[in-house]
């Protein structure tokens, strides 16, 4: 039976709430929220920026939300409206009513985000989880996409060595300590801090089992199928691909996508440098303003 996402208990809910409401602090912009309703539940996004360039929606990853992408915000808001979803299924303001069952209710839901906020065609860049969500939005929702950025797509090019699950398993069975956390981040994304708020959100989330699914590896008839231009950023240390084996697959199978590797850093690379993965990110998205604008 397929489940719902939620809190396991009231007591987490609320002080995932509190710690949340604390942290919009770090959003470096004039924002406002909206709630929007969808087949799957209410979904929280948050919205900055102006003007007439193609609008940005930005999918978080794992143990996120929203305003994860608070050390990107401004740069990319620069000249255009940015989205920030709290995704539906994950631990956040959002509120899943429904189960997501597979690929194409996460599409599903996407297309209903965009419709809910009367946008016909964006920029979509996602972030690890988040960057498999994109990839489904640009399988299944080409025709709503001027662009789709993925950043550390673990599972979606290459599979992550067997190795590699093992320790994260490991670390899952270790339990929630506060040592075994910052552990398996400082293994996971090496070189990022968090501060003591967003670690405690963090720890949190862990109180809220998701029910969205995990990423798969695509198959080669679906890379060729993928139209929307497309940038993939990965850190040249990432444990969660293989990025030489995986840029090799998208020249071969995605001609026209383009890669950025940034040699020595990991999974936290759009952490690690912000400013510079962001302008990149910026760059190509401006690029591809046009075909959004003549669409």
């Amino acid at each position: 039976m397929a489940k719902i996402g939620r809190f396991k208990n009231e007591h987490t809910r609320r002080e995932f709430l509190r710690v949340y409401a604390e942290l919009e602090s770090l959003w470096p912009l004039p924002a406002t929220t909206s709630e929007l309703e969808t087949t799957f539940g209410t979904t929280h996004v948050r919205r900055s920026g102006s003007g007439a360039a193609v609008p940005v929606v930005l999918l978080h990853q794992v143990g996120g939300n929203g305003l994860s992408w608070h050390i990107v915000a401004e740069r990319f808001a620069a000249d255009r409206i940015i989205h920030a979803p709290d995704t539906i299924g994950t631990a956040g303001r959002s509120v899943q009513t429904a189960p997501v069952t597979g690929e194409r209710d996460i599409a599903a839901w996407l297309r209903e985000v965009l419709d809910g906020l009367g946008l016909d065609r964006v920029h979509l860049v996602g972030y690890s989880h988040g960057a498999w969500h994109a990839a489904l939005g640009a399988l299944h929702l080409p025709e709503r996409l001027a662009s789709v950025t993925l950043v550390e797509p673990g599972g979606v090019f290459t599979k992550p060595k067997a190795s590699v699950l093992l320790k994260m398993l490991g670390f899952g069975l270790r339990g929630k300590s506060d040592k075994n956390m910052r552990a398996m981040m400082e293994w996971l994304a090496p070189g990022v801090t968090v501060s003591p708020r967003e670690f405690e959100l963090a720890k949190l989330a862990l109180g809220f089992p998701m029910a969205i699914g995990w990423a798969r590896l695509l198959k080669d008839p679906e890379l060729r199928s993928i139209t929307v231009p497309a940038l993939v950023v990965y850190g040249g240390d990432t444990l969660v691909a293989d990025p030489a084996a995986a840029t090799r697959r998208i020249a071969e199978h995605m001609p026209h996508a383009e890669v950025e590797v940034y040699s020595g850093k990991g999974h936290g690379v759009l952490m690690q440098e912000p400013d510079e993965v962001g302008a990149r990110i910026v760059r190509f998205i401006r690029q591809h303003d046009r075909v959004g604008a003549d669409a």
